[in-house]
């Protein structure tokens, strides 16, 4: 079992868990995403899909980069690496996994 990695190591997009790419990416009327990578939720709002394991469904498996990067949508854009939401998002999820690791 591989254990997770600590938050407080800085994230970089090459070796990162891809947290961010787990949120739920609420979409704005001016983001140009193909409409087969979106949905609606019940509360109406307009999202991008995640596949059945919790990744954004723009998410190259292969290489683990964004397939639509230069038309992602804005809030994408706005999500600064290693900032403090980033870095609280990690701290969130790397807690999330150390206390399912114990459990298991």
């Amino acid at each position: 079992m591989t254990e997770p990695r600590p938050a407080s190591k800085k994230a970089s997009c090459a070796s990162c868990d891809a947290v961010c790419c787990r949120l739920t990416v609420v979409l704005q009327p001016e983001d140009r995403v193909p409409s087969h990578l979106t949905t609606q939720l019940p509360s109406g709002l307009h999202v991008m899909k995640h596949d059945e394991d919790g990744w954004c469904v723009a998410i190259n498996s292969t290489r683990m980069n964004c397939g639509i990067y230069e038309s992602r949508p804005a809030i994408c854009r706005r999500f600064v690496m290693n900032g403090p939401y980033c870095k609280a998002v990690r701290s969130d999820y790397f807690e999330e996994r150390a206390a399912a690791a114990q459990q298991a």
